[in-house]
């Protein structure tokens, strides 16, 4: 449950029930996290059940064994806490480039939410120590390699239960490192926010690391991302349709859901139809024209971009299933058998991670074919080669549908899915893993391409409309959605003229488009879009 204030987001857990947008909430906005009464108690319930285990003559797994190839070794009492400590070490392995800070919060915070569940077996301390770490503001430095998406993201969350225990590394809420070598150790870190570092006790090390938590969390922020980004290609689409002279017939509603029924492409053909509604560009060519149909890139726009809204849909769903999960190996059921099982197998989520990227990648080629054709004299209908002042004296826009098609080209290479690919582990007791962890590493990069496409087409748009009108003496201009969204983008991008440094216009385009801030253009002319 989210709770909203004046002064902070406060997100609070409880035995079940978190929402995609807590996750965001957390992650990227650092809510504060607290945790009820309920779940502290029914935590507690469970431990003691475990307690009972660990004392039994009766091997345990994860409790009073070894783990994975190890499972058959019985560990006496004396060395449990020292097998625990070594879990934890040995599992943080990670190579490469910390990962971002809301990665690893979300990790967390989804770690966090299966204790709560009792069904880790965990004690509340754990619990609660993980939370004071997140609302502290400390985040473990997590490696890029490490995880096989395979009894769960095994090497992050090692590296985020290190930092409990007071080792490892972490940086601080004013991202100061600590725990490298040179620096003070992360127990200095926690204890300048009075926090404890955690001694483990038998199966909480197994607790901490046995979930899908770091590629669930990137997919739900993908989700998050991609609906803002999907308004804004049917936005940006539309603008290249007016642009181009394009019919504003073939988005009406009668050729998309009573013939074709993807709620996708309905949803997106009526944003489209709705940004072009009233625009004098359109109604200039609407009688007379001499083009018989538009290009595909043009005419097809809502049946691509509809198709990855209904793919976002399909992923969603998986994810709200994998965010009701409590993910542990073993598990303690409610009747209070600890069961060897396989849920932390990452597959599901891996494979919606995958297809998304496919998705992804077709919404960007599309968007660069539209801008290569507004570039273009031969097929963008009496506009400027390359949307130059002087073609010839100036490039104009050339080199940055250059920039576009290399996004483009990236995306198509990620599109490769990860989740076919298996390479077994652990003396081949783990001899078949997901592969999500990187399936969502190449979403997240696949993501963030697209968004600089739309911001290249946004930019190429917005120009290419500004000619329109300036060839007309002003009498033909875009619809009042395209006005709106021209004057957002005009305060940080000029319009046409001679030349000038492109670069930091791109970026201010793919930050506005990253924020929002163009579908809610659209929207102050037109009403809420889909």
């Amino acid at each position: 449950m989210t709770i909203t204030s004046n002064e902070q987001l406060t997100v609070t857990l409880g035995s079940s029930g978190v929402t995609p947008e807590d996750v965001v909430a957390v992650a990227r906005h650092g809510a504060k996290v607290t945790v009820s009464q309920e779940a502290l108690d029914t935590v507690a319930k469970v431990r003691a059940h475990i307690d009972g285990l660990a004392t039994s003559d009766v091997p345990a797994y994860g409790i009073s064994t070894g783990f994975g190839a190890l499972a058959n070794r019985h560990i006496p009492n004396d060395l449990r806490t020292q097998l625990q400590k070594s879990l934890i070490r040995s599992h943080a392995a990670g190579m490469g480039p910390a990962v971002e800070r809301e990665v690893i919060r979300g990790i967390m915070f989804l770690r966090a939410k299966t204790l709560a569940s009792g069904r880790t077996g965990v004690r509340p301390v754990v619990l609660q120590t993980m939370v004071d770490v997140l609302n502290a503001g400390i985040t473990p430095v997590v490696r890029e390699f490490g995880s096989l998406g395979c009894s769960g993201d095994l090497a992050p969350l090692s590296h985020c239960a290190l930092v409990l225990m007071g080792e490892g590394e972490a940086t601080g809420p004013d991202g100061e490192l600590y725990g490298a070598e040179g620096k003070a150790p992360v127990a200095e870190l926690l204890a300048q926010h009075g926090i404890e570092p955690v001694t483990l006790a038998e199966k909480e090390g197994l607790a901490l690391v046995n979930g899908t938590e770091g590629m669930l969390g990137m997919l739900l922020m993908a989700i998050a991302d991609l609906r803002v980004l999907l308004a804004t290609a049917d936005v940006t689409a539309a603008l290249s349709v007016e642009a181009l002279l394009g019919t504003d017939q073939v988005f009406l509603p009668e050729l998309h859901a009573a013939l074709r029924p993807h709620p996708g492409q309905a949803a997106s053909a009526d944003n489209m139809l709705r940004v072009l509604s009233n625009s004098p560009i359109v109604a200039s060519h609407r009688i007379n024209d001499t083009k018989v149909q538009d290009a595909y890139s043009l005419r097809c726009a809502p049946q691509v971009a509809g198709a990855v809204r209904d793919t976002v849909d399909h992923a969603a769903l998986v994810a709200s299933r994998e965010l009701a999960a409590a993910i542990d190996n073993p598990v303690v059921l409610p009747d209070g058998r600890v069961t060897s099982n396989g849920n932390f197998h990452g597959a599901p989520v891996a494979y919606v991670l995958d297809f998304l990227a496919i998705a992804v990648a077709d919404l960007s080629s599309i968007a660069e074919r539209r801008t290569d054709r507004m570039l273009d004299p031969a097929r963008s209908h009496g506009l400027p080669a390359f949307l130059a002042a002087d073609p010839g004296v100036d490039s104009g826009l050339m080199i940055a549908q250059y920039t576009q098609a290399g996004l483009v080209s990236d995306n198509k290479r990620l599109a490769v899915p990860a989740s076919v690919d298996s390479i077994p582990s652990s003396a081949m007791q783990e001899d078949h893993v997901s592969m999500g962890w990187h399936a969502a590493r190449k979403l997240r990069k696949a993501v963030e391409n697209l968004r600089r496409v739309l911001a290249v087409e946004l930019v190429t748009s917005a120009r290419a409309l500004d000619i329109r009108t300036q060839l007309s003496d002003g009498e033909l201009t875009p619809g009042p959605a395209g006005t709106a969204v021209i004057g957002v983008l005009r305060e940080v991008v000029q319009g046409p003229g001679t030349d000038r440094f492109l670069s930091p216009e791109l970026e201010a385009a793919d930050r506005l488009v990253g924020s929002g801030a163009v579908r809610a253009a659209a929207e102050s002319a037109v009403g809420v879009l889909a």
